[in-house]
């Protein structure tokens, strides 16, 4: 008779299953680790007499393991300014990694309260987690890093499905997929195992199939488009904040937008928070700032840049944005022709949840600025004379799936390009900022659109619309120049930019309409 095996080997087991659905993502990219969600079923289904809570807490562990390693470089950006911040690094990763994972507790308790025999339990499963990775992106403003359907390297034949389904639906056909080989293991006869391997092997196939065919489709000619200049400074974030860096840090932007080009650039792009001021002091009169950020273009040229903002407030105070502004040289000096404000701020990093409660208790947003920053109004595409209308993703904006479907629908305008800016030296050379050009170019493919990313320190790129990088048009981690190239043409309308997250929510009543009928079955046979 077989020994029971250790409840902390089950425990280490679901850990190991996070660890392991973790380390197919990229930058890592080992994709056998997506047995992960294989071997979470298969504990889930094994639970104990207390079904419920132990599914909840081997789910949990799960997550924890999942979101500890896919998130670890949260702690970098309380060494920043250590001084005052380091302390709240050992805190950081474990409440993140464990509030995060209770998604997936919730989701495994889900799933065993409702889970039906054979092979129908791989759509539940799917659903319910699906389910809670889509509240993990909008509860409490939502923090969708690292879906499981963003496991696949963005531009790889699987990745274009999102064209079709979104990120959210994505990861309910990565799950089944990833799952399903916890069916190997049941007491079925070899015929019948043999019939169920080779369902999943032909429904990988379709996956890659539908991708190699897309990609082999190739781009649309392109036509007149402009050349785009995008700067990367490589200004550590520990030096950039101190005062009497500001010129040195001026003059580096000033001479690589400048740098001799065969072609002269349209428009030259500067990252998230380029400049550590507050840009309404370095336009005032009495500044030398202004007259040398008009110098930075010609006439004609554009300037787009990311910059900290001040607004009055009706109590006399002030309001602060972080900002993307557009600057076009004309005769009479350069003139704003677009600014847009962040609508989705980082918890934590530029505002404080519960902000008096908070900082009676020592915590404080990252944001050096005198307050929290404040929401813009939700989004919209920004059409600067000159240049063609593109969405704004600022920073982790570019996590949010659906965000330029929504902004195109409220101006009633499609853009040809997303622009995302971002600081992501705030990460140093972690893990974290590989991965965040992995996920923002998912929203390249779901629209359709080519997509710019500028950033201080890296990773810079120009992005195709089916989210690949532009070949020889990428800036890595530590890289100091400019990137010169043509926007990428756009493709057409994708299923996912009309109909949104349709086929996710079509996706996941499938599998509650599963879960029902097999209850209803079950029950009926009783």
């Amino acid at each position: 008779m077989a020994r029971p095996v250790s409840p902390w080997t089950l425990r280490f087991a679901a850990l190991g299953a996070g660890l392991a659905a973790a380390l197919a993502h990229p930058p890592f990219g080992v994709l056998p680790g997506l047995l992960g969600y294989a071997l979470l079923l298969w504990l889930l289904d094994r639970a104990g007499p207390r079904r419920l809570r132990s599914a909840f807490f081997r789910a949990w562990l799960a997550g924890v393991g999942y979101f500890g390693l896919g998130c670890w470089w949260i702690v970098e950006p309380f060494f920043v300014d250590a001084k005052d911040q380091a302390w709240m690094a050992p805190i950081a990763l474990p409440l993140t990694a464990g509030g995060l994972a209770l998604f997936w507790g919730l989701a495994g308790l889900l799933y065993r309260a409702v889970a039906p025999r054979g092979w129908a339990r791989v759509i539940v499963f799917a659903g319910a987690l699906a389910l809670f990775e889509w509240l993990r992106g909008h509860v409490l403003t939502g923090f969708p890093w690292d879906l499981p359907g963003e496991t696949w390297r963005a531009g790889s034949a699987p990745s274009q499905a999102a064209a079709l389904v979104g990120a959210y639906g994505l990861s309910w056909i990565t799950i089944v997929l990833a799952a399903a080989p916890a069916l190997l293991f049941d007491p079925v006869t070899r015929r019948r195992r043999a019939a169920m391997a080779a369902v999943m092997l032909a429904l990988l196939a379709v996956l890659y199939g539908f991708g190699a065919a897309r990609l082999a489709g190739g781009e649309p000619a392109p036509g007149a488009s402009p050349m785009i200049r995008v700067v990367q400074a490589d200004i550590d974030q520990k030096d950039k904040w101190r005062p009497e860096h500001l010129a040195a840090i001026f003059q580096t932007y000033v001479e690589l937008s400048r740098r001799p080009a065969p072609t002269h650039p349209d428009v030259v792009i500067w990252p998230e928070g380029a400049l550590p001021a507050v840009i309404d002091e370095l336009l005032a009169p009495d500044s030398p700032y202004g007259p040398r950020l008009r110098d930075t273009v010609d006439p004609g040229q554009t300037l787009i840049l990311g910059a900290n903002r001040a607004q009055p407030k009706a109590d006399g105070g002030l309001a602060y944005f972080n900002s993307l502004i557009a600057f076009r040289r004309e005769a009479g000096g350069l003139k704003v022709t677009a600014v847009y404000d962040k609508y989705r701020l980082v918890p934590f990093g530029e505002y404080m949840p519960l902000g008096a409660l908070a900082s009676k208790v020592g915590f404080r947003s990252l944001v050096h600025m005198p307050d929290d920053f404040s929401a813009g109004p939700p989004p919209r595409p920004a059409t600067p004379a000159g240049l063609p209308p593109f969405q704004p993703l600022i920073c982790y904006e570019a996590l949010f799936p659906g965000f330029t479907r929504e902004g195109a629908a409220r101006a009633d305008l499609r853009p040809t390009w997303i622009l995302n800016i971002s600081n992501d030296a705030w990460f140093g050379r972690t893990s974290g900022p590989l991965q965040h050009l992995n996920l923002a170019s998912y929203r390249a493919i779901e629209e359709g659109l080519p997509m710019v990313r500028a950033t201080p320190t890296g990773v810079s790129a120009v992005i195709d619309a089916f989210g690949r990088t532009e070949p020889g048009k990428r800036l890595g981690l530590g890289d100091f120049g400019v990137i010169d190239a043509r926007l990428p043409p756009a493709l057409g309308p994708t299923p996912y930019e009309r109909l949104g997250d349709i086929p996710f929510w079509s996706l996941v009543a499938l599998s509650a309409l599963i879960a029902a009928a097999e209850r209803a079955r079950r029950l009926g046979g009783t």
